[in-house]
């Protein structure tokens, strides 16, 4: 049985540092896992604090995270809202989602995604791998990720709802791809209605 490498967010999630997995979700933006991992790595070794963000130059960042993609927007996010996370919240990184979209730069996927994998908070992150696949198998038939999110919210038990992200993104990386997806390779295919698909391998 065929094995894959979950995202890298979910791997930084394992120090239980919703900070880490906060920021790491920022630099993931258009970025590839790789890239996100060794950004990461190097930001954190040299800040892995609000505070530590704080006495870093946003230049200094920029320099750090290159070349996760609009790195200088997202050194400027991340400076930004370690900012705002000592000014308004003492500190720490905040636990519910109203509080998390408070933070410049945080949508709904990153603000859920903290909840779940820094906080072990039951929250549905839908990217664009959730959305696409969860319309192919015809679990929801929605025209946005938002849409995807709390149609996603109505059928699915609570208790599947961090895991779903690392599940959902892992397959739509290596098996359920955005163009011609690898159908023939898809142990699940059987079982799938293939909703919109008109390329496959």
């Amino acid at each position: 049985m065929r094995t894959f490498k979950v995202p890298w967010v979910t791997r930084i999630a394992e120090k239980k540092d919703p900070y880490r997995v906060l920021v790491s979700c920022i630099l993931s933006l258009r970025t590839k896992d790789k890239t996100t991992a060794e950004a990461s790595f190097r930001l954190f070794r040299e800040a892995d604090s609000p505070a530590r963000m704080l006495a870093l130059k946003k230049s200094s960042i920029s320099r750090l995270i290159y070349p996760v993609g609009f790195y200088r927007n997202k050194a400027g996010y991340i400076r930004g809202l370690s900012f705002q996370i000592i000014a308004d919240f003492g500190g720490k990184v905040p636990d519910n989602l109203d509080d998390l979209l408070k933070l410049k730069g945080v949508g709904r996927k990153t603000a859920n995604l903290v909840l779940g994998l820094g906080y072990g908070i039951a929250a549905i992150c839908v990217d664009t791998h959730v959305h696409r696949i969860s319309n192919r198998l015809g679990w929801v038939k929605t025209l946005t990720p938002g849409d995807t999110e709390f149609a996603l919210m109505k059928i699915l038990p609570r208790r599947y709802w961090i895991e779903l992200n690392t599940l959902l993104v892992a397959f739509g990386q290596h098996i359920c791809l955005p163009v011609s997806p690898l159908c023939s390779r898809c142990r699940v295919s059987g079982l799938c209605p293939k909703k919109g698909v008109k390329q496959r391998r």
